[in-house]
């Protein structure tokens, strides 16, 4: 093999390791933990078909590759959990620096190509970048619904943490906050969030 397609095999597999980074957030009819392969898949299919209500108009293609490649850098920084104030605190040096090493496995371009899409997507200004985080916030939010609000109860989340996780989704989209609310409601009066 040359040394390209050395480099680029190498990455995939490297980001098999995915598949083993678990996340807080159980899999539907209360499943297993799901990883963070299986969210990455789930958040682009969603991308793909919940893109009518993005408040941009947004290059699919790139929102899909978004929501692919958003958590490689967990390979090494972990998962953080969204209401984990004490690992939020670290949660962005740590994935710089996995960025810079997983990503430099590939030829130059491409690691800068998909370095790039990453840093876009941290930095949560382009139409594509806040319809992905909308979809971000979803995903785990539908999961969680779907399972009777389990996670939520089982770490003491609160009705206020959850809507200041979610305030940014209606940035990319105003319908998909619209059922966030509604989910959000729905549980609090379940008795799933409590209300601080």
């Amino acid at each position: 093999m040359d040394e390209r397609i050395e480099r680029q095999i190498a990455f995939a597999l490297e980001i098999d390791k995915v598949k083993n980074v678990f996340r807080q957030t159980h899999l539907s009819s209360h499943g297993r933990k799901e990883n963070d392969a299986e969210h990455s898949w789930h958040m682009a299919v969603m991308a793909y078909l919940l893109k009518e209500y993005a408040n941009e108009e947004i290059d699919i293609a790139k929102v899909m590759l978004m929501c692919l490649i958003h958590d490689i850098v967990e390979i090494d920084a972990g998962d953080t959990y969204a209401y984990d104030a004490e690992g939020l605190k670290t949660q962005k040096a740590r994935e710089e620096a996995a960025k810079e090493r997983i990503f430099s496995i590939l030829p130059e371009e491409q690691r800068a190509e998909l370095a790039a899409l990453f840093d876009e997507f941290e930095a949560y200004e382009t139409a594509e970048s806040k319809f992905v985080h909308a979809i971000d916030n979803l995903q785990p939010l539908i999961l969680n619904d779907s399972n009777d609000g389990g996670d939520w109860r089982e770490h003491g989340v609160t009705a206020g943490q959850v809507y200041q996780r979610q305030g940014k989704t209606k940035l990319g989209s105003d319908k998909l906050f619209e059922i966030t609310d509604g989910i959000i409601q729905k549980n609090i009066q379940k008795g799933n969030l409590k209300v601080n």
